[in-house]
């Protein structure tokens, strides 16, 4: 009896077939993009983790690799140490940065001008053994360029004497005088500090005494910067609302839309609140990411085998 090679398959089996496809193709749950945090700081707009999370001016400025949050500017890559997002205020080093443990030669720190940051008003600049005779930041006869900042003759001789006293300043043995200490407001529209023009060697950065003013080894040392969520400086509702469900914000598209990735990897329009009624299981995916392609291949699929 001959074998009948026009067997069709059933229904059953069709359908078996495509959950197979969409069981291969659909991501996986547990494939978030965007991240909370890096390494032990948390993770929040405008930052993001990587491509797509966060806000894309943003990008660039403040990244995450191996678990190390860095900030980024053209003078250098500065680990960041905390983030105050009450406050919008980013805490960052300087690993050239003279401390009261530790005097180095440096280059300098400055901001890119175009960058949505600014210096925050408790961060003090002190540059530490300036050329007294040919050194800019001594002159005070009102020809200064934008590049000359003006030293601070009242508060700043107090912590140049204060650093002068630390064993790591003191081994260099130059005078107090050599000591410039300004406000980031002096270092002009470009938020520039060359110590190669300015004719110093090493700078410190300060934003906060820890309540020890006559103790250097106690201050805060780095560097304090603001930084604004956009023009008028309102946080994005969506981003708001994306958080509170734990997802976090981002961006996709040509226009770079604000999105809400969520932890099953999806990207939603709002926020991840339909995840609650998931309870850890798989389900058949939104459209969103592609899905829609899947569902519209798994059903052609079915009804060309039917």
């Amino acid at each position: 009896m001959p074998l009948n090679t026009n067997i069709r398959p059933s229904s059953t089996t069709n359908l078996a077939f495509v959950s197979l496809i969409i069981l291969l193709f659909s991501p996986r749950t547990t494939s978030q993009a965007c991240k909370s945090s890096c390494g032990a700081i948390p993770v929040k707009y405008p930052f993001g983790t990587g491509p797509g999370c966060g806000d894309p001016r943003f990008q660039t400025r403040v990244t995450c690799n191996n678990q190390h949050l860095t900030f980024i500017t053209h003078t250098g890559c500065y680990p960041i140490t905390a983030i105050d997002y009450s406050n919008q205020i980013i805490f960052i080093t300087d690993p050239t940065m003279s401390t009261c443990a530790c005097t180095q030669p440096s280059k300098g720190f400055s901001l890119d001008w175009d960058a949505p940051f600014s210096f925050h008003d408790d961060t003090v600049f002190s540059l530490i053994n300036c050329d007294a005779s040919t050194s800019p930041v001594f002159k005070s006869d009102g020809r200064n360029d934008s590049l000359s900042p003006v030293c601070d003759s009242e508060s700043g001789s107090r912590v140049c004497g204060l650093l002068n006293s630390c064993q790591a300043v003191s081994r260099l043995d130059i005078p107090v005088s050599t000591c410039c200490v300004y406000t980031p407001v002096d270092l002009g529209p470009s938020f520039e500090m060359d110590l190669q023009k300015l004719k110093c060697d090493s700078y410190s950065g300060l934003y906060g005494f820890s309540g020890h003013a006559d103790n250097p080894d106690s201050w805060k040392y780095g560097i304090a910067i603001k930084y604004k969520f956009n023009f008028n400086n309102e946080y994005p509702e969506l981003c708001a609302n994306c958080e509170k469900t734990n997802g976090v914000c981002g961006y996709n598209g040509p226009y770079n839309s604000l999105i809400c990735n969520c932890h099953s990897g999806i990207n939603a329009t709002s926020d991840c609140s339909f995840e609650a009624t998931w309870n850890g299981s798989r389900r058949f995916l939104p459209f969103s990411n592609g899905a829609f392609w899947i569902y519209a291949l798994a059903w052609i699929l079915i009804w060309r085998m039917a």
